[in-house]
């Protein structure tokens, strides 16, 4: 049976601790692992053991991973899962960690593509810039009309910008066709930027 050769904690990871069962078999654990296994350096192992021994401490690392991820930076569901996978954990491993925070309360989507929307809106960018950072970040489709009802009217940012390009002149058409273009490029529809020049007394081209 594999005899655990030695147990170190990592120097590398916090929190995680290396046992060695021969030369190159190792197996990533955390101090939860250690307490419920009951390791010490010298305990045989059974096959079924090191088997569950080896998916504890994945689905542990994953979890570690996850909440330090989504502590560092808000994010979706869909980004995390992803983030876990480039640093090589296992799809279910990542989608039991997001589960799991879930469970918390420290991750939703629907909380996170809210302030995806007002955080751009606020910033003076149309609904297409949010829908493209909520596509960009992985956010359900289904999640992104909830989170647009809760966006800042177009209006007064749309106005704002219109009145910092202008600065109170009669814009030419060469004038007039950059203002559209810079306002079509941060995200608002071809009738938002007519409804906003409208206000401001200058004609659409």
């Amino acid at each position: 049976m594999p005899v655990i050769q030695k147990l170190e904690e990592s120097k590398h990871v916090s929190g995680r601790y290396l046992v060695w069962l021969g030369e190159k078999e190792l197996v990533r654990v955390t101090e939860e692992e250690i307490l419920s296994f009951g390791l010490y350096t010298g305990k045989e192992l059974t096959d079924e053991e090191v088997a569950r021994l080896t998916q504890a401490g994945q689905t542990s690392g994953a979890r570690a991973a996850a909440a330090k991820l989504v502590g560092a930076k808000p994010m979706s569901r869909g980004e995390l899962t992803e983030k876990l996978a480039r640093k090589g954990y296992a799809p279910e491993d990542a989608e039991g960690a997001a589960d799991w925070l879930e469970e918390l309360g420290v991750l939703d989507d629907s909380a996170y593509a809210a302030m995806v929307a007002r955080h751009y809106t606020a910033k003076g960018y149309g609904l297409r810039k949010v829908q493209d950072e909520l596509w960009r970040r992985k956010v359900p489709r289904a999640l992104w009309a909830e989170a647009l009802a809760q966006a800042e009217p177009p209006e007064e940012a749309i106005d704002k910008l219109i009145a910092q390009k202008l600065r109170g002149k009669t814009p030419d058409r060469q004038e007039l066709g950059k203002v559209q273009n810079f306002l079509l490029r941060r995200g608002f529809s071809w009738s938002e930027v007519k409804e906003g020049l409208e206000r401001y007394g200058a004609e659409e081209e």
